[in-house]
């Protein structure tokens, strides 16, 4: 037999198993994690993890046509990717339902909604100009805001006293991700945002840092006890970064672009310890997306991918990392890395939840099961 014939084959074949291992995987343990460890999941973010607030904003940054949700059960909610995102896993395997946009719902149902409400919106950033240029968004402090109007308006018509508002908030899992917009949608575009001319990299991380610091604070003083802290994945490896470049790069990813945001990064860990040691009876982890995103990347094989950078949905005719209205995708998904030319798929998602929430490589110092029993 010829030997490229034969290694064709057996990675084909390397593959199929990878995929089917997911499907069974996934739809084995996504509902069977279940067992209400937790009152409630809030969540604050950007696109990876936006339920669909942005539906309800001006902007252009909005994903709810298809074929974004081909893989999930209500179909296009304005999740940024093909189905479940990251906080949809955790919800399931807390035994909550899945976390619904604070801008979607009714006055009565935000009173209503004690299980968690998802604040995140695509585009948004820690600074208040990132991802501006496409519309409205709701920035990190925004988030913020609207969670204490939750918290001083909206929870005490469910639990009357501040006592029963203080247990359920502090027993409740908070989780963060966001800032790939302050690269992506600001300090890397100097014709449309000021970042990369009024400040060095290692000033800018540390206004990120700052200002990110500012608003974990404000959330434990209106009551969050239990965080859950993304760092940034590899933004130079996402194929719209690669494909945007001149000269392209030699290797997978734009390496220049990750030892940037890698400033922001290593900057983390020291604002989680600061936090911990400061905010009494707080608990933070720290998600690291980074390395093993970074390692599929460089070797998608290895990791049961055929398609590393290039993205499932074409997207980017015009010039956008979001895939067309009725775009025609891959037919499997769980072979690519990427969705569009910015978000993962669901597998990876899957992958980094799970990560998380059962392993000990993903999160630190515990995994999101061993922080509910803290």
């Amino acid at each position: 037999m010829n030997f490229s014939f034969a290694f064709t084959l057996v990675v084909a074949f390397f593959l199929l198993i990878q995929s089917r291992q997911f499907s069974s995987a996934e739809a084995g343990r996504q509902y069977n994690h279940g067992f209400k460890a937790v009152p409630a999941l809030y969540v604050f973010g950007d696109s990876l993890v936006d339920s669909g607030n942005n539906n309800y904003l001006q902007t252009l940054n909005k994903v709810n046509f298809t074929p974004y949700g081909i893989d999930f059960p209500y179909g296009a909610t304005g999740r940024f990717t093909n189905g479940k995102t990251v906080v949809d896993f955790f919800a399931k395997w807390l035994g909550l339902p899945l976390v619904p946009p604070y801008l979607g719902l009714s006055e009565e149902e935000k009173f209503k909604t004690t299980t968690g409400i998802n604040y995140a919106s695509g585009a948004a950033g820690i600074l208040p100009e990132s991802g501006t240029d496409a519309g409205d968004n709701l920035n990190l402090a925004e988030q913020v805001d609207y969670f204490e109007k939750t918290v001083k308006s909206d929870l005490p018509k469910s639990f009357k006293t501040p006592k029963k508002i203080s247990k359920h908030l502090s027993k409740s899992i908070f989780v963060v991700n966001i800032g790939s917009n302050d690269y992506i949608n600001n300090y890397l575009q100097p014709a449309k945002f000021n970042g990369s001319k009024t400040h060095t990299p290692l000033q800018f991380g540390a206004l990120l840092i700052s200002n990110y610091k500012a608003q974990l604070v404000r959330l434990y003083s209106l009551g969050a006890r239990k965080f859950v802290v993304f760092n940034l994945g590899p933004i130079g490896c996402i194929p719209g970064m690669v494909s945007s470049v001149t000269p392209k790069p030699v290797t997978p990813c734009v390496e220049s672009v990750n030892n940037l945001i890698n400033i922001f990064n290593y900057g983390i860990p020291n604002m989680i310890q600061e936090l911990t040691t400061t905010l009494e009876g707080s608990n933070f982890v720290l998600a690291d997306i980074f390395q093993k995103s970074y390692e599929q990347n460089q070797s998608p094989l290895k990791y049961g991918f055929s398609e590393a950078n290039s993205p499932c949905c074409p997207a980017g005719s015009n010039g956008t990392l979001r895939c067309l209205p009725n775009d025609t995708t891959c037919k499997n998904r769980n072979t690519h890395l990427y969705w569009d030319r910015a978000h993962p798929v669901e597998r990876v998602n899957y992958e980094i939840a799970n990560g998380c929430f059962r392993g000990s490589s993903t999160c630190f110092p515990v995994n999101l099961r061993q922080l509910t029993r803290l």
